[in-house]
């Protein structure tokens, strides 16, 4: 995939772009622009470009001082999974993490999101825990990539 390129977003066409496929791949928390440059701020993310189409993004949130544990989230958009563009965005997303000092990784999918817990257990991630944000209906679930 030659024309797979990776960007971090600065200014707000390239966070629109992240904000974008957050808000369709995850339709049950809606961001806002404001939301995103905030994550910008604390969060590493990039986005995915095959040629001039946008086809994913991620979220590196970095490890805390005490568990030394970053999450990982790779996110495609529908009608480009299952081509290998979730596994590059996951082992950048990881390599950053652990550049970053991380010991243990995690990720969070939504828990109707069946190709996102499929994509997550292929890479060795185990269920932790299920929880309902306040005033969401469908349950989030944190996993642990098993050592």
């Amino acid at each position: 995939m030659s024309d797979l390129r990776f960007t971090q977003p600065v200014g707000d066409a390239a966070l629109w772009d992240w904000h974008y496929v957050h808000n369709v791949t995850i339709p049950t928390h809606q961001l806002s622009l404001d939301d995103v440059r905030d994550r910008a701020r604390r969060h590493h993310l990039e986005v995915a470009h095959l040629g001039d189409v946008l086809v994913g993004s991620s979220t590196v949130r970095p490890p805390e001082d005490d568990t030394r544990t970053a999450t990982v989230i790779a996110r495609v958009l529908a009608d480009h999974r299952r081509k290998g563009i979730g596994d590059e965005l996951y082992a950048r997303g990881l390599f950053k993490a652990w550049e970053l000092g991380a010991e243990q990784i995690e990720t969070v999918v939504l828990s109707s999101n069946e190709s996102g817990l499929r994509f997550a257990r292929k890479q060795g991630f185990v269920e932790v825990e299920r929880y309902v944000l306040p005033g969401e209906t469908v349950p989030w679930i944190d996993m642990k990539l098993a050592p």
